[in-house]
């Protein structure tokens, strides 16, 4: 049954400053249909309304780079305190033990921490692979569906074990045959690449320190082949350039190249660690970057050159990364980490509030390609995060918009995802959260102590 709402007069809403939004949107099953003015009504007939005062509307916010398996190890006191390479090399072994249930639940209390605080599409990287979870991507599917967001599962990989001169120990690689067979099953199986997608697939080889340039360079066919696009970590850590000059004799950015990833269908997590020269080949090649704040501050990785990578070309977006070095999944709350950092390296003038909101939309939606999410505009789809004001941290604010990144909004009050109600009375409409978290605690006790 088609169903028509209008959302009435909110207080603020993320839109092109030269459209008049005050009082509000239509929506029509999964799109929008109609922006309203001031003192108007929608010319569409609608079947109900809701009341939006003293509320503000983002499109709904993309996470671009994630670990869901990670909640389960956040803040472990062996790994708090230590840059990347030693801290991967703590958890590794706690990772190794990881399985079907215990990765259920981490990706069902990600993707629900993400919903509840605005994200409408996630992404995940998934690369640990241990013996009985070799169908990982499988579980994933039906954990973000039941959830109710949209997704895009990454099929990561890692396959240059310690013997063979890479970080992981050998028992959490795969050989590269199997992890191409499942790269094809995964992408046959469950990636949709039409308007309006819930679900699709990228492949992800890990890192340059995790694989070898032999994947690289099959996954980058294999992805041309099926149309899906690249992702990896890359330039996150001064160890990183070590490596890739010690190991390959070239830097990361020039090692990507030599692996044919240097393209428009590629985006990278993090992207710090690049010269004046690279930046201008990552903008020229139209390369995303996944900037992630809160990850670079706690290992101190370092700060992303956003405007540099921005004015060069580069499509810019934002996330969380993974609940180990996070140690959330809170996307509003990255947008306001992204302000105060950014405004560390560039000063208050030149990073604003509607400047990380908009990477948190649509410049997540381009690093992800898809041009029906991140803005609200006739013809996308109605994915809306809605914020209340109505609480002690938002009094006295005179701009509604900006009161979301400057005085730290938490949590949606009310969440819409292809037409649905995903969340209201910030609740989701399926999960209760202290159910999910028992669950998920117990799991992630018996991983930790495995």
């Amino acid at each position: 049954m088609s169903n028509a709402i209008w959302l009435k007069s909110p207080a603020a809403m993320l839109i092109s400053p030269d459209v008049d939004s005050s009082a509000g949107i239509v929506v029509h099953d999964d799109t929008i249909i109609e922006i309203v003015g001031a003192g108007e009504r929608p010319a569409h007939k609608w079947d109900s309304e809701v009341d939006l005062a003293n509320c503000v509307v983002l499109p709904g916010l993309i996470n671009t780079h994630h670990h869901f398996y990670q909640t389960l190890t956040r803040c472990v006191p062996a790994a708090m305190n230590k840059a990347l390479f030693p801290w991967l090399q703590t958890l590794y072994p706690i990772w190794k033990m990881l399985d079907r249930e215990m990765l259920a639940a981490a990706t069902e209390l990600a993707a629900l921490e993400l919903v509840l605080s605005g994200a409408t599409t996630v992404a995940d990287h998934h690369y640990v692979f241990p013996a009985g979870l070799e169908d990982a991507l499988d579980v994933q599917v039906e954990a973000v569906r039941e959830v109710g967001c949209r997704a895009v599962l990454t099929r990561g990989s890692m396959s240059l074990g310690e013997s063979l001169g890479g970080l992981p120990p050998d028992p959490i690689v795969q050989s590269a045959d199997v992890i191409l067979r499942d790269s094809e099953r995964v992408i046959d199986a469950f990636h949709d690449p039409d308007p309006g997608s819930m679900l699709q697939i990228a492949l992800a080889p890990c890192s340059p320190f995790s694989v070898s340039a032999e994947l690289m360079r099959a996954t980058a066919a294999l992805a041309e082949s099926k149309d899906v696009l690249l992702h990896t970590h890359l330039a996150e850590t001064e160890d990183e350039n070590r490596f890739c000059l010690e190991k390959y004799g070239l830097r990361p950015l020039d090692y990507l190249d030599d692996c044919n990833w240097l393209h428009d269908k590629t985006w990278l997590a993090h992207g710090i660690h690049f010269n004046e020269s690279e930046i201008d080949r990552l903008g020229k090649a139209g390369v995303g970057i996944a900037h992630c704040p809160t990850s670079n501050m706690l290992l101190g990785s370092g700060i992303c050159p956003s405007i540099e990578l921005i004015e060069a070309g580069c499509r810019f977006g934002l996330a969380v990364d993974g609940s180990a070095s996070n140690d959330g999944s809170n996307m509003i709350q990255e947008a306001r980490q992204a302000l105060l950092q950014q405004r560390l390296r560039y000063g208050p003038e030149k990073i604003t509030s509607t400047d990380v909101l908009n990477w948190a939309t649509m410049g997540s939606a381009s690093l992800l390609r898809r041009d029906d999410i991140g803005a609200i505009r006739i013809g996308m789809q109605a994915d809306l995060a809605i914020f209340n004001l109505d609480e002690l941290r938002f009094s006295g604010a005179g701009d509604p918009l900006a009161a979301l990144i400057m005085c730290g909004a938490h949590r949606v009050s009310r969440l819409m995802i292809a037409g649905k109600w995903i969340v209201e009375d910030a609740t989701h409409c399926r999960y209760l959260d202290q159910e999910i978290i028992a669950r998920h605690s117990a799991l992630a006790k018996r991983l930790q102590t495995a």
